[in-house]
């Protein structure tokens, strides 16, 4: 009864739209801390797309160290931080790639949390299978475990046709056998899961297989980038939230002829940008979520 209340109320706030959570987080104000020896948080970071210049961001130099600095300007300091992908935009030249990744981690190594996990966008890997990348940042999918939860993250962007494959799908499906069907998951991806707009490359391809190795377990939360906004979603009792971009926002599924970047907006500059708070406690199988905006802390 309790998991269909949280269904009902999940699906209440997500008609909303925007930020849809209070937050328990310390720190924040008005805020109501909640207490024990179990609780923690991490910040989601996602699509920073270091590299690019443009109009869409015209502080596309100075976005991402803000946002670094944003997150060391908490009062209380996160367990550990991930990038949901696209670290860096996309170019044809190998050693550019290398130089944009290098430089990418160069500027997070300010960040004052020292656990920090990453995987790769289509813009890091799709050119040439997670090669640079992993040269980079190591293996592109992997499980840790923490406080209780057991983190997944799926690379479903090295395959440039935005896929899982089956050699993956076959360690996923493994992992979930040695859990328990009530285990605590999280999943990390860059890519959603579900066909939220495929003709935008909104979507997976085999997507729909990893739900179904998912689905046996009762408390699963899918976190992802790659749509460079706030989208909630339900594929049955799995809750699906993306995350806004670090460069610039794009439009909602569908609401446009082409999937363009929205427009930098003088008189509300980093609008549509920010980083995510994510709460979870020792017997929560929701999360709370809080959406920070960037661009008041200076780099």
């Amino acid at each position: 009864m309790g998991n269909q209340m949280n269904r009902r109320k999940f699906l209440r706030l997500a008609g909303l739209g925007g930020v849809v959570y209070a937050s328990g987080l310390s720190g924040w104000a008005g805020a109501a801390t909640s207490g024990g020896a179990e609780d923690f948080f991490f910040v989601q970071m996602s699509d920073s797309h270091w590299g690019f210049e443009g109009p869409p961001n015209p502080d596309a130099k100075g976005t991402l160290k803000k946002a670094v600095a944003t997150v060391n300007s908490l009062a209380q300091q996160p367990d550990f931080i991930v990038f949901t992908g696209d670290l860096t935009h996309t170019t044809d030249d190998p050693r550019e790639r290398r130089q944009r990744l290098a430089e990418f981690r160069d500027i997070v190594s300010a960040l004052k949390v020292k656990t920090v996990y990453f995987m790769p966008g289509e813009h890091d890997a799709a050119l040439d299978n997670g090669a640079a990348y992993q040269e980079f940042f190591g293996k592109t999918h992997y499980t840790f475990d923490h406080k209780g939860v057991h983190f997944i993250v799926l690379d479903n962007v090295s395959d440039p046709a935005a896929r899982i494959g089956d050699e993956q799908l076959a360690w996923l499906a493994a992992d979930l056998q040695r859990l328990p069907p009530d285990a605590r998951i999280v999943v990390f991806t860059h890519r959603p899961l579900f066909d939220l707009y495929p003709q935008w490359d909104w979507a997976t391809r085999d997507g729909a297989k990893a739900v179904e190795l998912l689905m046996p377990h009762a408390n699963v939360t899918v976190f992802y980038g790659h749509i460079h906004q706030e989208n909630h979603h339900m594929t049955g009792h799995i809750a699906h939230h993306s995350a806004k971009s670090l460069i610039f926002p794009l439009p909602a599924p569908g609401s446009q002829p082409k999937r363009t970047p929205l427009p930098w907006d003088e008189a509300h500059p980093y609008q549509g940008l920010g980083v995510r708070a994510v709460k979870g406690g020792p017997r929560d199988t929701e999360y709370a979520l809080a959406e920070l905006a960037i661009g008041a802390a200076k780099s």
